[in-house]
């Protein structure tokens, strides 16, 4: 699947919930691999906000991402719509602090990315696969999710806030393809008895009864009811219908489950990649949804620095061993520290080390806690490097390979006796007067364990 932008600027303008003030977004057309970010144009600089989990600074009844500079709250409704709407790449304009309420759901955005357009890009999307089950509980709240592997996005929400009224809820969507039709015009929600903190809180000030689903799950008076329509700004509210203050009759018969199920995908949406896998959510709510989009990210990006390790079958016959390893390599025992070459091209090369507790440098390397030295990880790397140099020469056997320069050495974790490392390295520029540029990483299992930009010159033997 190619990436997305809208093919045309479009605007819109609302209210925003909380602050009870207009704002005006403006969708911009972005190139490949922008992503999603706001641009508040209304402060000096014009600041640009990511969207991104990492950015989150409040969840607060709704998701706030923030700068030093600049803060943006309630984006969970937009970022939801660009999701099921397909759409990876957009610059948003916005001249306020907060995105319009609008009618409470993603619906109107859905509709203005739908007049906008869509453009195919030329990249492929970047897709985080769910290939092992991820498991996120937050004890305070019982917020419980689940990443399983699937080969579309799927969510299900489930909820439960302990009213008869309201009631346990379920709601599914098994395709972003039905996003439109079953879940974008999905209002907030919010119960009677939360209005008051929630307007000494100074929130709600943009809270209509026609931008969200007030549920009544106790008894209350006419004299109530009429203190908190002062309080609203409206002349009079009434209980329309049981359990519901609101003149309008639900969308769906779930239709809160189904707004936790659209908030669920905007604050996924923070990762900053689309996903392929089954999201279950159980009593989600926005600080859940943000660390566990925080928690998939770290994960996503853990998966991203391993996508290029190598695949080693120790019973597959080696491209060299040892022994043909020694005949291009000058080192001998006890520093020939390549025991195989698995791959070799052009442009990269794959050691294998296997480290036992019977090398030398452990009699005085940590006798009691042998760990492998952090230059000899360097130097091991080097060798192999030294093997995808000379292989670019028709008699290696004649050439040896001098270390020139070490940038950016780390070392992550300690490799010890029954390890078996696999060094990855890869060229950065063609050679030129025999001078070799690499970046080497070094693998055990599925941890890299160190790695280093190398710098060295093959040089004829005299």
């Amino acid at each position: 699947m190619k990436q997305h932008t809208i093919q045309k600027a479009v605007s819109i303008k609302g209210i925003g919930l909380h602050t009870g003030q207009e704002v005006a977004l403006q969708f911009k057309p972005a190139p490949i691999n922008h992503g999603v970010k706001f641009q508040r144009i209304d402060l000096e600089g014009q600041p640009i906000l990511l969207a991104d989990a990492n950015k989150v600074s409040s969840t607060n009844r709704s998701t706030t991402i923030a700068t030093s500079k600049a803060s943006i709250s309630t984006v969970e409704h937009v970022l939801s719509a660009l999701i099921g709407s397909g759409i990876d790449n957009v610059l948003i304009e916005i001249n306020g602090a907060e995105v319009p309420i609008l009618d409470g759901s993603a619906n109107p955005f859905v509709q203005l990315f739908q007049e906008a357009g869509k453009e195919e890009q030329e990249a492929e999307r970047d897709y985080f696969v769910i290939k092992t089950p991820i498991h996120y509980k937050n004890e305070e709240t019982g917020s419980e999710y689940w990443a399983l592997p699937s080969n579309e996005f799927e969510v299900t929400s489930m909820i439960d806030f302990n009213s008869d009224i309201l009631g346990q809820q379920f709601a599914r969507l098994d395709t972003l393809a039905d996003y439109e039709t079953e879940i974008a015009s999905c209002r907030t929600f919010v119960f009677l008895r939360e209005l008051k903190a929630l307007l000494a809180q100074g929130l709600i000030k943009g809270g209509d009864l026609d931008n969200a689903i007030v549920i009544v799950d106790e008894e209350v008076s006419q004299d109530e009811l009429d203190a908190l329509a002062k309080d609203l700004g409206k002349d009079s509210i009434k209980i329309e219908q049981k359990g519901i203050l609101n003149t309008t009759t639900l969308r769906f018969q779930n239709e809160p489950a189904r707004h936790k199920l659209l908030d669920v995908i905007g604050d996924l949406a923070l990762i900053g990649k689309p996903i392929k896998g089954k999201i279950i959510a159980t009593k989600p709510g926005h600080t859940a949804n943000v660390e566990f989009a925080k928690l998939l990210k770290k994960e996503y990006q853990a998966i991203k620095k391993l996508k290029g390790k190598p695949d080693y079958d120790p019973t597959k016959e080696p491209l060299l061993d040892s022994v043909q390893i020694a005949a291009m390599l000058p080192h001998r025992y006890p520093f020939l520290l390549v025991d195989k070459i698995i791959e070799l091209s052009e442009g990269h090369v794959v050691g294998v080390k296997n480290v036992t507790f019977n090398e030398n440098y452990f009699q005085g390397h940590f006798p009691n806690n042998p760990v492998l030295p952090g230059v000899l990880q360097l130097e091991a790397m080097a060798q192999t490097g030294g093997i995808l140099a000379l292989s670019t020469v028709p008699d290696p056997e004649n050439w040896d390979t001098y270390f020139l320069k070490i940038d950016n050495a780390k070392f992550k974790y300690k490799v010890v006796p029954g390890d078996t490392v696999l060094f990855k390295l890869e060229m950065t520029a063609p050679i030129r007067r025999g001078i070799v540029q690499m970046t080497g990483i070094a693998y055990v299992g599925n941890r890299i364990v160190s790695e280093a930009e190398l710098t060295a010159q093959i040089v004829r033997r005299s």
